[in-house]
């Protein structure tokens, strides 16, 4: 037997049977595993080699064109009672979602492969950690498990110490996408995934175990899985802090995990380091602070837009040992995607010769890569005990009405403008984009349970936290009456992120408002921006008094949608802020 936790062999072998599998493969993580499998895709046409000269160990995989992003309409949270799952999410009941998935997986595997991939969720050793299996059929996902978490024996063997595991069953299935369904059972640690091989579908690591499952499991066990970047900064007196930040997909989060300041601020001897770009698993540490690590050991990030201007540490990791999913392909094999460079593509990400229209790559084309290439990896990341976490950020798309940063005045005060906050739609997901909803959290894909239990587990924290961090929001993306962008953005971020880290640090003033506190005139440094002084900014920093009295008018009957779970702190905030307004 592979192993010796018996729940897991029995599993297995279950698996196998129920879904006709030619044989077992249990992944070990190996340099030569993975060099044998590597082998196997690219002569099955899965993989493609590209350019060795400039990009060594780099693979285009094209999907098919009706898998290309999460369906959240086919995704569910299967909870005993359907109140449980909340509508924040669909849901199906236990036995009708594990009887149409059995119905789906039933002799599936015939003539494949079952792999068998034990994997750790954060650090090996961290008690923070988490550990889970998928057994999937695809070998595509392996590689890119192996990315993105700590695989094979490794985790194995702490899935024998421990006992306890995340069970993933996935197959990409015939992906018919009338025959698509992601199922999550949040109460048995199960996950189900039938029909696709996209990423947040089957990945099962990621979105469905990191945040629907684990935000369940922090639930009950007294702390947050959060869609979150990680960000360290060191000011020029060799201070460390920590920011944890929040923004739907596609909304710049990378960017700013990976963020490299303006020139000035690094003569000054700022500096910037990334523990991760996408998922954060905060915890109370005995010293009242909250402490997080990131739970993924790789980026699975969105490749159009990403450029030398917008983010070069995320551009220079990509050179090598990388796979690229449904980007376009130069004539000398080099992957090629909207924003990189002026280039004309010859192949698009179907396969097609480039016509010269529409788009080349796909807008939510993909890259999977090892954290450790990237330029401003922190060995942080690495950390058993994780990090400290000065200050939480909430953000998205927002036109207009939303000022560049605002601080929360308290903890509750924070816990409502995250749990309201809204943001423009974006390709990352199937369905129109540009579209503003509210995403609390930016969580609204992956809260694997109620939003009003879940933001009373957010006030919860004040009693198991006595120093928790400062809340802000932040709208890099507010446009004036031309259409255009007020805030350059990208590294010029950092200038808001050093008034953040001031308030957190109680080393600087604020203006206070009914909404919460913004940066006094002259407060933001400004120096080496051309474009923007006191005067241009002063707009991006109003606050429309009529206009905010609708938008607390649109939060109050977004949170009545769901019903007596919501706390009361959160309504009494919002009359506070209403009677300021």
């Amino acid at each position: 037997m592979p192993t010796s936790n018996q729940v897991l062999a029995e599993w297995v072998e279950q698996v196998a049977a129920h879904t006709q599998a030619e044989q077992i493969y249990w992944c070990d993580g190996s340099d030569a595993e993975k060099e044998r499998i590597d082998q196997m895709l690219l002569k099955d046409g899965t993989y493609k080699k590209l350019n060795e000269q400039t990009h060594p160990g780099c693979f285009l995989h094209l999907s098919d064109p009706q898998d290309v992003a999460r369906v959240e309409h086919l995704t569910f949270i299967c909870t005993t009672e359907k109140a449980d799952a909340g509508p924040n999410n669909h849901w199906m009941a236990p036995s009708e979602a594990k009887k149409k998935m059995d119905d789906l997986f039933a002799g599936c595997m015939k003539g494949r492969t079952l792999y068998v991939i034990p994997y750790c969720m954060g650090p090996i050793d961290s008690s923070l950690s988490r550990c889970g299996v998928e057994l999937t059929d695809s070998a595509y996902v392996v590689q890119n498990m192996r990315l993105m978490t700590r695989m094979g024996a490794a985790a194995l063997a702490r899935i024998e110490k421990e006992g306890d595991f995340v069970k993933g069953l996935h197959s990409t299935g015939e992906l018919d996408p009338n025959r698509r369904f992601i199922m999550h059972f949040p109460e048995q640690l199960t996950i189900m995934s039938y029909g696709s091989g996209y990423g947040g579908n089957a990945l099962l690591g990621k979105k469905c175990h990191a945040l629907r499952i684990a935000s369940y499991q922090a639930k009950q066990e007294g702390w947050l899985a959060e869609h979150m970047l990680i960000l360290g900064i060191k000011d020029p007196s060799g201070r460390q802090s920590y920011v944890a930040a929040a923004f739907p997909s596609a909304c710049g989060k990378t960017n700013l995990a990976m963020l490299i300041p303006p020139e000035g601020y690094i003569e000054d001897g700022w500096e910037i380091s990334t523990i991760g770009d996408d998922i954060c698993w905060m915890r109370p540490g005995e010293d009242g602070r909250l402490w997080a690590i990131n739970p993924e050991a790789g980026f699975f990030g969105v490749a159009p837009g990403t450029s030398e201007r917008t983010n070069p540490n995320a551009l220079a990791m990509l050179y090598k040992d990388t796979i690229f999913t449904n980007v376009a392909e130069t004539e000398d094999g080099q992957p090629w995607w909207e924003g990189l460079d002026d280039r004309i593509p010859k192949f698009d990400w179907k396969g097609n010769l480039y016509s010269g229209n529409g788009s080349a790559a796909h807008p939510n084309s993909r890259f999977t890569v090892s954290a450790k290439r990237c330029p401003s990896y922190s060995i942080e990341a690495e950390a058993d005990q994780g990090v400290p976490i000065d200050a939480i950020i909430f953000g998205g798309r927002r036109a207009s009405l939303v000022p560049l940063v605002n601080q929360a005045k308290n903890w509750v005060h924070g816990v409502l403008m995250g749990a309201t906050v809204a943001s423009e739609t974006t390709a990352a997901a199937t369905g129109e984009v540009g579209v503003v909803r509210r995403d609390p959290m930016a969580m609204k894909p992956f809260c694997g349970y109620h939003f009003g239990d879940y933001w009373k587990h957010w006030l919860s924290m004040r009693g198991h936290a006595s120093k928790l961090p400062q809340v802000f929001t932040v709208n890099w993306f507010r446009k004036n009456s031309d259409g255009k962008f007020m805030w350059p953005g990208f590294g010029d971020n950092m200038r808001v992120l050093e008034w953040i880290l001031a308030r957190c640090h109680h080393e600087i003033g604020a203006k206070e408002t009914a909404v919460g506190y913004l940066p006094e005139e002259g407060d933001l440094n400004l120096l080496g921006l051309d474009n923007i002084t006191s005067s241009t900014l002063k707009p991006l920093l109003e606050i429309d008094g009529q206009e905010w009295a609708n938008e607390m008018s649109a939060i109050r009957e977004y949170l009545e949608r769901f019903g007596n779970r919501v706390p009361e702190q959160l309504f009494n905030e919002l009359r506070a802020i209403e009677d300021a307004l």
